[in-house]
């Protein structure tokens, strides 16, 4: 699991710098102007799922799920942490179906 650093967008440009996906998740540090971008470059779909912490009226919320098609990328965000940030540690926790040939990267506008 790797702690992905949020890659800042500016007025010059960027080109942003992807990291495998970790078969066992990420994490990235929330944000209202935090958002993932997710490659999948397998033959199949993959789904990405956001970890939601938050409870309304003390029901639990339902996770966040992405399908991400094959050969596809999706833009994911923004992470609000208080949907997504864990107690524990304060982090936003990402999961992969499948990590095989997935790249993401964490950007920040």
């Amino acid at each position: 699991m790797a702690v992905l650093t949020p890659q800042a967008v500016s007025l010059a440009g960027i080109n942003p710098t992807y990291a495998s996906a970790a078969g066992g998740g990420d994490k990235v540090a929330p944000g209202e102007r935090t958002f993932l971008h997710v490659k999948n470059g397998a033959a199949s779909p993959i789904t990405v799922t956001l970890t939601a912490t938050a409870t309304v009226r003390g029901q639990s919320v339902a996770n966040l799920t992405v399908s991400v098609p094959a050969s596809g990328e999706r833009m994911i965000g923004p992470l609000p942490g208080d949907l997504l940030a864990s107690p524990s540690d304060g982090l936003v926790a990402i999961g992969y179906s499948s990590a095989t040939t997935v790249t993401v990267a964490a950007l920040r506008i």
